[in-house]
């Protein structure tokens, strides 16, 4: 599905963006403390406390910024479901329209971690969804289960 495709590629983009940004400031963090560590011996205790105070100053920033970003609700992951809400909605109307044409009461996402240990290749009904969504899916030697947009 290019769309999904296309959505991974950006959220790749922003992740790495992101960890760029925050692995700099890890450096200036380790700066930091290698200079404090150089200069300590000429330091009097209170320029020993501020210089330390400053470190773990910005440890707790940097700390709380890779919180925001990569924590639980954080920035990645709400620009994930902003990204992927369109392609969900397109999945579940695909989902729905199989399941109401053949009269189906459930349909698994086998790509979930759910454990079946055993599945009828007949109750497979993957093909149905992706001719729902509009996508064939071709087999080439070269290479496996190629999924490509309908000429039209």
């Amino acid at each position: 599905m290019p769309e999904y495709k296309k959505a991974q590629e950006d959220m790749d983009k922003y992740s790495e963006k992101w960890v760029i940004d925050i692995q700099a400031k890890y450096s200036e963090l380790e700066k930091m403390r290698q200079q404090f560590q150089q200069e300590e011996i000429l330091l009097t205790a209170d320029m020993k406390r501020e210089r330390q105070k400053a470190i773990d100053d910005k440890e707790a920033e940097v700390k709380e910024l890779n919180n925001k970003v990569f924590g639980l609700n954080g920035l990645l992951f709400l620009k994930k479901k902003e990204i992927m809400k369109s392609i969900l909605d397109d999945i579940y109307k695909a989902c729905e329209k199989v399941a109401r044409q053949k009269q189906l009461m459930f349909i698994f996402d086998k790509a979930s971690d759910m454990s079946m240990i055993y599945t009828d290749p007949r109750h497979d009904y993957t093909d149905y969804v992706m001719e729902a969504l509009g996508i064939s899916l071709k087999e080439d030697k070269n290479q496996n289960n190629q999924v490509t947009k309908p000429k039209k």
